[in-house]
């Protein structure tokens, strides 16, 4: 038996906008913004537009206000965090703020988001330097095993490492302490794509950067912030040595401000920020985690015993579950948005598919919005789906 999900989180009754012809089972990639944070949001939209001159002239310290409450939600120092747009952005600042050298080795997974790959494979041919990617097979059973291939890829030669806390493509656990701990010893730059954690698992920076020296993660998905809005936190050696990607009036004022500033910009996303985390803790922060990483397991045992999916290995306290298709789906781009369109169009519903060879991956989210019977119906349509 699939054992039932526990009850719905009290308070979330038309608190989102989406459509509910859909099962919106993708929180992950793009979150949903609830509507008092997009009221919050165009609220500061109507204000920017009232008084352009004032609301940008007290821009930079109303900024640093929302970084203040953003730290105390992720246990962090606000003078040790920048506020961005998502992150990709965040790791574009960190690869150029690493002075690579010719032959250095940066090391990544074959699970990493493709995004951040390219980056690094841009900044690796910029330089010089050299990408080496670990291999993790998909049935590596848990956290140890993966740091084991990690640290096996490590070599004389690497200069950082860029891992994921959680996978997007397959909601696997790479970083832990231990693993950031190895790495340090070995000297190696330890860079962290926290995009899924915060507002989704529990996120302790400390004074630096959650013992990482560089860490970003995305509001916009778990933490319930509008799009595009993330953070940057940063180990002490680095703070002075980070580039912001483009310079403006706030450069003299070094990190946080001149990586933050980048003129007419929309920032009232960021200001709208700790709304989220408000809503998140009037809802009860831990009965949210629990209730979805619950829904979560539950839509993962449906999707290996009703459709006859391999379920993957899942990090404790996710709120995403991932399973591996068939041989033969799924293994280029074009079958990804084929089967992605498919699966909206004939199942009415919202997933992630990553391409990925003998058979490509899809993933589940979890979130108070979505109910039981979601997932039951993508259980029993997608294995008829799968075969015809």
């Amino acid at each position: 038996m699939t054992g039932l999900p526990p009850h719905s989180v009290p308070g979330v009754k038309d608190l989102f906008s989406l459509d509910p012809a859909v099962a919106h089972l993708n929180h992950g990639s793009y979150g949903a913004v609830p509507l008092p944070v997009q009221r919050a949001q165009a609220l500061l939209r109507a204000e920017l537009e009232r008084d352009p001159d004032g609301f940008f002239a007290d821009l930079p310290e109303r900024i640093g206000r929302a970084r203040v409450r953003v730290a105390a939600a992720l246990g962090g120092h606000p003078d040790r965090l920048a506020l961005l747009t998502n992150v990709t952005e965040g790791i574009a600042v960190v690869l150029d703020s690493i002075p690579f050298a010719e032959g250095d080795e940066i090391l990544v997974t074959d699970h990493g988001y493709g995004a951040v790959v390219r980056a690094v494979e841009r900044r690796a041919a910029e330089t010089g330097a050299k990408v080496c990617t670990a291999a993790i097979p998909l049935d590596t059973p848990d956290a140890d095993g993966v740091a084991e291939r990690v640290l096996a890829a490590v070599g004389e030669r690497t200069r950082a490492a860029v891992l994921d806390l959680v996978t997007s493509p397959t909601a696997r656990q790479v970083v832990t302490p231990g693993l950031l701990a190895a790495l340090a010893e070995r000297g190696v730059v330890t860079v962290v794509d926290a995009a899924h954690a915060p507002g989704h698992l529990p996120v302790d920076l400390g004074g630096a950067a959650g013992g990482a020296d560089f860490w970003v993660g995305n509001l916009h998905k778990w933490a319930f912030a509008p799009r595009a809005t993330a953070v940057l936190a940063v180990g002490g050696r680095w703070l002075r040595r980070v580039r912001p990607l483009m310079l403006s009036w706030e450069h003299d004022r070094g990190f946080p401000g001149h990586v933050e500033w980048r003129g007419t910009c929309d920032y009232t996303p960021w200001l709208a920020a700790p709304a989220g985390f408000d809503l998140l803790e009037r809802l009860g922060v831990d009965r949210v985690r629990a209730h979805n990483e619950a829904l979560a397991a539950y839509a993962g045992r449906l999707l290996a015993q009703r459709a006859g999916l391999c379920e993957l290995p899942a990090m404790p306290g996710l709120a995403m579950r991932a399973v591996r298709l068939p041989a033969g789906r799924a293994e280029t781009e074009q079958d990804v948005r084929e089967l992605r369109e498919e699966i909206r169009r004939r199942l009415d519903t919202r997933v992630a598919v990553t391409r990925w060879p003998g058979g490509g991956v899809l993933r589940i989210s979890a979130q108070v919005y979505n109910s039981a019977g979601e997932y039951l119906r993508l259980a029993e349509g997608i294995g008829e789906l799968l075969h015809t």
